[in-house]
């Protein structure tokens, strides 16, 4: 009877491990399940949240980023959704509806710009009235946007020293009487060598107050565009970048 009371107690002990076994695992899959529902619903409400940012619907926002992901991502690399949006456009309807609310978000956009940098001119000449003031601003940011977005501006990439080529540009830029920007490379982010060099270059101390004309470092700007050469000079796009001008 011993023996057959510990078969009886062993085939227990074997019969109850499955089911444990299959507890758990239903136990962890509910976890599991709710941790990827949470993960879909923040995805969502991410999506949801950039669409409103730049004024498109969910399936629009969710559109451009998949043309992100492929051949345009590759041609336009960093190409808003609005313009992205606009170029692959289905519709001629669908292609004006883009294109007037691209320049309604670009009008808020410089006005803006445009606010603060007054309040920087002012305080410039509070403060430091005698002194050339230096850019904070990078082609087609703050700088770029100065006399809005109906005017636009160049921008002139030139080497702070040995560069006679930079010089003769400069001169014809300066006597074209039109607003542009200097972005100077070799200056090692000194403000001091950026004044000396713009004192060299005969550059009107007042029309860099009125930033007519503003100084840059160039801070690696030119490598991001791919400019191995000097001078270059580059011209703003009604939709705000920048491309290089033909000599």
């Amino acid at each position: 009877m011993k023996n057959i009371r510990c078969v009886v107690l062993l085939g227990g002990c074997l019969m109850s491990a499955p089911l444990t076994a299959a507890q758990s695992v239903s136990g962890t899959t509910q976890p599991v399940q709710i941790e990827a529902g949470k993960s879909a619903e923040s995805q969502t409400q991410s999506l949801q949240y950039e669409a409103q940012e730049w004024g498109v619907s969910a399936e629009e926002y969710a559109r451009f980023e998949a043309l992100m992901k492929g051949r345009r991502g590759i041609q336009s690399p960093g190409l808003d959704p609005l313009t992205t949006l606009g170029i692959e456009a289905r519709s001629d309807e669908e292609r004006r509806r883009l294109a007037e609310k691209w320049v309604q978000q670009e009008f808020a956009r410089a006005e803006k710009e445009l606010a603060f940098q007054r309040e920087v001119d002012a305080a410039w000449k509070r403060l430091y009235g005698q002194i050339l003031p230096v850019s904070l601003g990078t082609a087609g940011g703050t700088a770029g946007m100065v006399q809005g977005t109906a005017q636009r501006r160049q921008a002139l990439f030139v080497q702070a020293e040995n560069c006679s080529a930079c010089d003769v540009r400069l001169a014809t830029l300066l006597a074209g009487k039109q607003p542009f920007d200097i972005y100077v490379l070799g200056t090692k982010g000194d403000d001091n060598r950026l004044r000396a060099w713009a004192r060299q270059k005969n550059i009107p101390a007042e029309r860099v107050r009125k930033r007519e004309i503003t100084l840059n470092h160039d801070g690696g700007l030119s490598l991001q565009y791919g400019l191995t050469t000097t001078p270059v000079v580059m011209q703003q796009l009604p939709d705000g970048r920048w491309r290089p001008l033909t000599p």
